[in-house]
């Protein structure tokens, strides 16, 4: 969770470094299709050319780099061991590793320290770059007066440095597989729920810690990020927990999160915080309150305004200015999209807020837009 994608690294910034060859980089690109992006040809050409700019770099000696190194010790030297060694053993998940590395122990974990020495180097190098560029980046961003709002979920990945480096943050069980896991009960957009896989977080630990991991987590966000959206804000009043192994999410329970205290802790420990709280879906009487107890802005979506499945505070009249309005986010159709998958009732009910004789799905965007941008919401996206 608190490494960058070396995906985003800027070859041309290698190339001016002498690192590598121009000419070595024409086959490093998206894919011959403009519509989708070859992941599978950037994963076997990118770390290619990654690894022979490390190669070339002289890195382990720089001064800067050993700085950077000593700093984010916390996570990287986990991340980029643990990266190592899944590549050692042909990217399979960590759960599967034998039960020597999985569980840890430490003559095994410093075989593979000494044997692995320049793939780790390699790793914490590609989080040296991406941190010296990003940097770069929000630097001038924030120079021209933009901010910069990083999305980051609630929960982490089972097969993860987080999990493997750490199992005590989980629900795990004595042989550190899950115990329960992350999803959402069955409702009138999915029959049979949504089994996300996540694995949950042991709160009660967290509390003993003073929530020292999430303090981590937390800053980290707010050194790379201007403002932080959290996804499933929910999850810290109830979150929804599956048992481990079952196909569907139906038979998950709701089981008590930290609450306030936990955001208490966080303005403790790091003074007050640009958070937008991502509270979409059903939301009882408790998440409502945690979310007034913390002063947050939730979320309001235009597109979910004209769906007679949703409430009705989704309609502009009805926000606090003390919210952050979208016209439609990462999980919605595109608006022109929304306007032919929407039934009649919808499409007559927009038409009417919108005081139009008719709606134009040419035009209809640029509606959405006015829209938000004429609300009381504090920030429109």
């Amino acid at each position: 969770t608190f490494a960058g994608n070396p995906y985003y690294i800027d070859l041309k910034a290698l190339i001016e470094k002498g690192w590598i060859g121009e000419e070595e980089c024409g086959g490093c690109d998206f894919g011959d299709c403009r519509d989708f992006i070859d992941y599978d040809k950037i994963y076997k050409q990118r770390f290619r050319l990654l690894q022979k700019a490390y190669e070339n770099s002289g890195i382990s000696k720089d001064e800067e780099f050993i700085r950077f190194c000593e700093k984010n010790a916390y996570w990287l030297e986990d991340y980029a061991l643990y990266m190592a060694i899944k590549d050692s053993l042909g990217g399979s998940s960590w759960i599967e590793w034998e039960e020597d590395v999985k569980m840890r122990k430490k003559e095994t974990l410093d075989r593979y320290r000494e044997e692995l020495r320049e793939q780790i180097l390699f790793y914490e190098f590609q989080q040296y770059l991406f941190k010296c560029q990003w940097t770069k980046l929000k630097k001038y961003a924030n120079e021209k007066g933009i901010q910069i709002i990083g999305d980051i979920p609630i929960y982490v990945a089972l097969d993860s440095a987080d999990t493997w480096a750490n199992p005590g943050l989980f629900q795990f069980d004595k042989e550190n597989l899950p115990t329960a896991v992350a999803g959402c009960p069955p409702d009138a957009f999915s029959a049979t729920g949504q089994l996300w896989g996540n694995p949950l977080y042991d709160w009660p630990y967290h509390k003993k810690t003073e929530y020292a991991w999430w303090i981590r987590r937390i800053s980290y966000c707010f050194r790379l990020y201007d403002v932080v959206r959290i996804d499933h804000f929910r999850g810290f009043d109830e979150y929804y927990a599956i048992p481990y192994g079952d196909p569907t999410a139906e038979n998950g329970r709701w089981m008590q999160g930290p609450g306030i205290e936990f955001f208490r802790t966080l303005e403790k420990k790091l003074g007050r915080l640009q958070i937008i709280a991502e509270d979409l879906g059903y939301l009882t009487d408790t998440v409502l309150k945690l979310l007034a107890d913390t002063g947050f802005p939730g979320m309001k979506v235009l597109q979910f305004a004209f769906d007679s499945r949703e409430s009705a505070n989704y309609l502009p009249h009805t926000y606090p200015a003390n919210c952050v309005v979208y016209t439609g986010t990462h999980d919605n159709d595109t608006t022109r999209g929304w306007y032919h998958s929407v039934g009649k009732e919808c499409r007559d009910f927009a038409k009417e807020y919108l005081r139009k004789s008719a709606l134009d799905e040419d035009s209809l965007s640029w509606d959405f837009i006015a829209l938000a941008m004429g609300s009381v919401a504090d920030l429109c996206i």
